[in-house]
């Protein structure tokens, strides 16, 4: 596997999230026409099928941890930074192979390419105590060893 294939799985899958959202197409139409569309080498396409397919499904509990933190209601949240903290919130709950500061950094990084001006300030703080909630443990021992 190409290194940074994940990374690049996860920038078009925030990309075809955003298009769900605002489309609300069927997830598997947009993973066709987006990468007939995109540049797809050295992306990890079965993370990027997993992310669009996986997120749709999980929606209601994916948000239900997330809301609690906003400070807004959801659908006002931008489109975007709501891809990313569902992005990082998936990988919270379903991927605890995944270190909780990779997942992070990684919506973060999203954010700063693809929202607006200061959104990964809002995305980081948000995911942060969504974090909190889902990996207390992982947080815990990480920070009994600093």
């Amino acid at each position: 596997m190409v290194k940074g294939s994940r990374h690049k799985a996860r920038r078009a899958a925030v990309q075809a999230l955003y298009q769900w959202q605002l489309t609300e197409q069927a997830p598997r139409e947009i993973e066709a026409h987006f990468i007939l569309d995109h540049e797809m080498n050295d992306v990890d396409l079965d993370y990027f099928h997993h992310l669009v397919r996986e997120i749709p499904l999980h929606l209601h509990e994916l948000d239900d941890h997330i809301s609690p933190h906003l400070d807004r209601k959801l659908n006002d949240v931008d489109p975007v930074e709501l891809a990313c903290l569902r992005i990082g919130t998936y990988e919270f709950e379903f991927h605890p192979e995944i270190p909780y500061k990779v997942i992070l950094n990684e919506a973060v990084e999203l954010a700063k390419t693809f929202g607006a001006e200061h959104g990964h300030k809002y995305v980081n703080a948000i995911l942060d105590k969504v974090a909190t909630g889902l990996r207390s443990r992982e947080i815990k021992a990480e920070r009994s060893t600093a």
